[in-house]
């Protein structure tokens, strides 16, 4: 069967342009929207990396972190928030003598207390009262004194105002001192305005912690930093201050290059930061034991044991005061938790990262993918560009999530996924755009498959065939003539191409009043498929029914032609029916629509039996059982040419020369003895076979299990040792 070509969709060189240019300008585009970073695509990579923690919790490991928790209980048993300044000292008291290694407020001590005598004093102006409670101690200098020479980290609050304003005069009680880049404060986020604690606690406090957490534009606290810039100032944050003041070290050691801030060393401990100074947060799932309630401590009820050599956190859960954040779990939580949880990573040494050679490594990604998957979308089946699309998106996905989990590196994959799937989107689209020919494509090309008077109807229901490959249950029939090749060989060629094609019309014709689809033409030889591409259900009936006729057209001719001197032979055709792979097979230039799978093998065993058989066509029992009744006779279970289960065979009784053959129940009767069961007996069944030889020497089947009886055979089992 001629196969069929097909032209360029697009003129060659105004092709390569159009989808060069296509590709390049995906490829710029997603470079371009990589370059802005629009807030959209931010939010997009920061669920990914959400998404990536919710499915890979941090497992919480104890660490020396606790957090006193101003929680609902301590209210309801001390009174409403602000607590007075002398409650505030002995909840510092208490936890000092239990041992913690560093008291960090997280709470603002910035306004007098309005319970101080002092205070009091002004509702009893000129009165014994007023001049009693003047004598009487402040509440704020009681808690500075209490601060005194106690690790104590109190927290102040940055803010932008938008005006410059000078930074305050305060000896701070930490040293930071940088390395590397001169000019390490143009990394850090910047403030112009600090809120600080109290002067007369300010002086007292061993650490001040600025309290701001880097919120992304959805306010989900991802990352604590560790310093921020105030006007020409660093300032450390207060986890930053909290192990510091830990460790009773006095500097902040920063590291700093071009690309911006690098670690930080605090102490004994050497952070790893973003460029920012900052940490990220791989959240644990909620753990009460982080959390020990400010009543407790305050009662003596606490175990100090949960307290000695811990950082202490001092802050609330409480909903009123409104120190609720939002976390990358869905969640809201106490913002204190925050530093607890970076305090707990950088004790313990864990390092989530975003590295600086992220944003680079990702639109290296993201060009690379953009142009590979529009060549690929442009120029290869549709099937092949979508198979490939995926395992390039599930590569790029799935590497960023085991960078995650193996490697604690957070990689953005949703850039580069979208720009591929923008590129196969648009390469598919032009692909596709010029395939308006669809229905001549299907006319020329099943006009050689199907009878014609089916092209039409193809044409118009597109629907109903299935490009590309697809499991289907099918029929077929193989034919084959014959010593055609000594035909060839002893006569003029030509005279016999010429009888061979008048042989091949009337035979494709046959197939075609069967609306059958001509697999393909091998020299003499024809392989016929029904139900594919359009499915019949009846199609082992029509498989049937066509080798039927092709048998008698073929006796027939053969008939004619030997009756003029010409020694046509016979043709051989095997019939059987099962579930294969059917489609297009080939290549861009080549298109060949066939099927492939064991029926259609089985087929063409069946057809070359025949020769070792003695028969002219051989039916399976598929065929068969699906069929209206045809007269036949059984052959035997055969064991085909490289197959090890057997398959059942008739031989229909319009293609045997009954004039030769057996009466069909004399025959039924002989070779039933040799079928599974309890009549089987192999001595009488030679016994029938050998009387059956007498009167009928000429058939083919009775002479072949005779044979195989004599040879020590006892059922009907034939294994076919050759094709």
């Amino acid at each position: 069967m001629r196969r069929i070509t097909f032209p360029r969709k697009l003129p060659g060189a105004l092709a390569n342009l159009k989808a060069l240019g296509l590709i390049l300008l995906v490829t710029l585009g997603a470079l371009v929207v990589w370059v802005l970073d629009p807030i959209p695509l931010q939010n997009l990579r920061l669920a990914q990396f959400d998404q990536f923690q919710r499915w890979n919790l941090r497992p919480y490991t104890p660490q020396a972190v606790r957090i006193v928790d101003i929680d609902e209980p301590s209210l309801d048993r001390f009174g409403q928030w602000p607590w007075p300044r002398t409650r505030i000292a002995e909840l510092v008291r208490a936890l000092n003598e239990a041992g913690a290694a560093a008291i960090a407020f997280d709470v603002l001590l910035i306004e007098p207390d309005r319970t101080s005598p002092a205070a009091m004093a002004q509702l009893w102006q000129n009165s014994q009262v007023s001049r009693l409670l003047r004598q009487m101690p402040d509440h704020d200098e009681v808690l500075g004194q209490t601060l005194h020479e106690r690790r104590v980290v109190l927290g102040s609050s940055l803010s932008r105002t938008g005006t410059s304003q000078p930074s305050p005069n305060l000896k701070m009680p930490y040293r930071i001192i940088p390395s590397g880049d001169p000019h390490p404060e143009q990394w850090l986020h910047s403030y112009d305005n600090a809120i600080n604690p109290l002067p007369v606690l300010f002086r007292q406090a061993q650490g001040i912690g600025a309290l701001n957490f880097a919120t992304d534009s959805d306010g989900v606290v991802r990352r604590v930093p560790l310093l921020l810039r105030l006007n020409d100032q660093m300032v450390p944050t207060l986890s930053a201050e909290s192990l510091r003041v830990a460790q009773g070290a006095r500097n902040h050691l920063l590291r700093s290059n071009q690309a911006g801030v690098q670690d930080m060393r605090i102490g004994a401990l050497t952070i790893p930061t973003n460029a920012r100074a900052e940490v990220w947060l791989h959240y644990t799932a909620d753990e009460p034991s982080r959390y020990v309630s400010a009543a407790q401590v305050l009662n003596g009820q606490a175990d100090a044991k949960l307290l000695q050599d811990h950082i202490v956190l001092i802050g609330s859960s409480a909903a009123g005061l409104m120190d609720l954040r939002f976390n990358p779990l869905g969640q809201v939580m106490p913002g204190v938790q925050a530093h607890a949880m970076a305090l707990e990573q950088m004790l313990a040494g864990y390092s989530l990262q975003r590295p600086a050679w992220a944003r680079g490594a990702e639109a290296v990604a993201m060009v690379l993918g953009a142009l590979l998957i529009g060549l690929i979308a442009l120029g290869a089946p549709a099937r092949w560009a979508f198979g490939l699309t995926t395992l390039m998106l599930v590569g790029v996905l799935g590497g960023s999530w085991y960078a995650f989990v193996a490697d604690q590196l957070l990689l953005d994959a949703i850039n580069p996924a979208i720009a591929m799937i923008i590129s196969f989107s648009l390469s598919s689209g032009l692909h596709h755009l010029v395939s308006e020919r669809e229905q001549r494509w299907v006319r020329e090309a099943f006009s050689r498959y199907v009878s014609p008077n089916r092209v039409n109807y193809l044409v118009q229901h597109p629907d109903e065939l299935q490009l590309g490959g697809q499991r289907q249950t099918c029929s077929f029939i193989f034919t084959d003539l014959a010593d055609f090749t000594s035909l060839i060989e002893s006569d003029d060629p030509a005279k016999a191409v010429s009888l061979l094609n008048d042989y091949l019309d009337a035979m494709v014709a046959i197939v075609f009043r069967f609306e059958g689809t001509l697999d393909r033409i091998v020299g003499d030889a024809l392989v016929v498929m029904f139900s594919a591409p359009v499915q019949q259900e009846d199609h082992c009936w029509r498989a049937m029914q066509c080798a039927l006729l092709m048998d008698e057209f073929a006796t027939a001719y053969a008939v004619k032609l030997q009756a003029q001197g010409i020694p046509w032979g016979i043709t051989r055709i095997g019939v059987h029916s099962g579930e294969v792979i059917v489609g297009n097979f080939g290549g861009k230039t080549l298109l060949d629509y066939r099927a492939l799978g064991d029926p259609i093998n089985a087929a063409a065993r069946l057809e070359s039996v025949n020769k070792q058989l003695g028969t002219r066509m051989c039916v399976s029992q598929e065929i068969l059982d699906s069929c209206p009744p045809v007269p036949a006779r059984y052959v035997a279970r055969l064991v085909l040419k490289g197959k090890t289960k057997s398959l059942t065979v008739y031989e229909p009784l319009a293609t045997a020369d009954m004039s030769v053959c057996a009466p069909l129940e004399d025959y039924s009767a002989a070779v039933n003895l040799l079928r599974p069961g309890e009549d089987r007996d192999p001595v009488a069944a030679r016994q029938q076979f050998e009387r059956l030889a007498e009167r009928y020497p000429k058939d083919p089947l009775v002479s072949l299990h005779l044979d195989r009886l004599r040879h020590g055979a006892s059922d009907e089992e034939i294994i076919m040792t050759t094709k």
